[in-house]
């Protein structure tokens, strides 16, 4: 493990830098997940309600949500749901390519909320519905903002349990595996070889 991926292995000038950007793309991806997970919700609400007359029968009830109405929004919100959490498996320039996708994706359902917002649907409207999917979207923009800025420096996942090979752990070849012991064994499945051929 090098000192660049264990800050308890760097020294107090580098460690307070690794803190930085693991912290930078802890809130990124928090503000992609909570953006895109609540636009994704709002968009699944009654945003309009639309009533039938039925004669001397009661009127008819036909509510139509955010995704009915506009049936690209959920979609868009749920990419960007994914994307937010592929954001932690992602690295470098492709972390940063990410990010100015996750903020056009933030853009485009701030739009359809502003939409939502405005638009004369048929019966009963509700605005607050656009209005957190407008929100939502603006959130996401944000982390996606961050993390395109940003994200190049930021951390890999999984790069503090990688261990580097020391020249003396460098695996033998005389004989098989099982005659010289239980861990070389298990190494040289792991190399993807037959531990019982020599």
């Amino acid at each position: 493990m090098s000192a660049a991926t264990d800050p308890s292995a760097a020294g107090p000038e580098t460690a307070a830098p690794i803190a930085r950007r693991r912290r930078e793309l802890t809130y990124a991806v928090l503000l992609c997940l909570v953006g895109a997970g609540l636009a994704c919700w709002a968009a699944t609400r009654t945003w309009s309600v639309e009533l039938t007359a039925r004669g001397s029968l009661p009127p008819s009830r036909h509510a139509r949500t955010g995704a009915e109405l506009l049936p690209w929004l959920s979609a868009l919100a749920l990419v960007a749901l994914a994307g937010g959490g592929a954001v932690l498996a992602t690295r470098g320039r492709v972390r940063r390519l990410l990010g100015g996708l996750l903020t056009l994706l933030g853009l485009a359902v701030t739009a359809g909320g502003g939409y939502g917002l405005t638009a004369n649907f048929d019966g009963g409207v509700s605005r607050q519905w656009p209005a957190l999917c407008l929100v939502g979207g603006l959130i996401a923009a944000a982390g996606g903002l961050v993390t395109a800025l940003r994200g190049g420096d930021w951390p890999a996942m999984g790069a503090r349990y990688e261990r580097p090979v020391r020249a003396a752990e460098q695996p033998t070849t005389d004989g098989p595996a099982v005659g010289r012991g239980t861990r070389d064994a298990w190494d040289a499945l792991d190399r993807g070889e037959d531990p019982t051929v020599s």
